[in-house]
């Protein structure tokens, strides 16, 4: 991840942990891992992906911070929302369903609720994107995201079978704020 000057502010490590199946659905638990800029753990994440007839869909938890509260000592809070979906048959043009999270916390009796939303969802084009871990062919898929501290536009620029292969988000003027690259891939 980097800051609007290019600057590595973040990076992430994403692994399949584990592959199941129930039924018709496949289940990939995933581990997350963010570090800062020097490399030092921030937080570990667990989550899962099911695909099921033709769609990938993203636990509506991942969306969340939930082993930041959990480190928070004495909170009681409920994750609720709507998983990320995405069909294996992309096309340009293609509208997406809207997705978000939903977090009530208890912190000592007081109340707080947090939703973020992810709506505005177009697959806009298709163009081939080379990063360090090589070149892949993707569809750029555009949205918006709202919470209650602002609005922030992003552009994906996803590859079959890799997963993001870049990111750019905007804040509500349009202007650039952050990059993600995919610098490495293994399978």
């Amino acid at each position: 991840m980097y800051d609007k000057k290019g600057k590595v502010s973040a990076v992430v490590l994403h692994a399949v942990k584990d592959v199941s199946s129930t039924g018709s659905t496949d289940i990939a638990t995933m581990t997350q891992v963010l570090k800062d800029k020097n490399g030092e753990e921030l937080t570990t994440t667990e989550y899962d992906i099911s695909c099921t007839g033709g769609m990938v869909s993203i636990d509506f938890r991942s969306l969340s911070q939930s082993k930041m509260l959990e480190s928070m000592g004495d909170v009681d809070y409920e994750i609720t929302g709507t998983n990320l979906d995405l069909p294996n048959d992309l096309s340009v043009g293609q509208s997406l369903p809207d997705a978000g999270v939903n977090i009530k916390m208890n912190i000592g009796g007081m109340n707080m609720n947090m939703d973020t939303d992810i709506t505005d969802r177009n697959v806009i084009g298709q163009e081939t994107v080379t990063t360090p871990a090589g070149s892949f062919e993707c569809f750029i898929i555009t949205s918006t995201t709202t919470f209650k501290m602002g609005m922030s536009k992003s552009k994906q620029w996803i590859a079959e079978g890799v997963g993001v292969v870049k990111t750019e988000d905007y804040n509500k003027k349009g202007k650039l704020q952050s990059t993600s690259l995919l610098t490495a891939f293994s399978k």
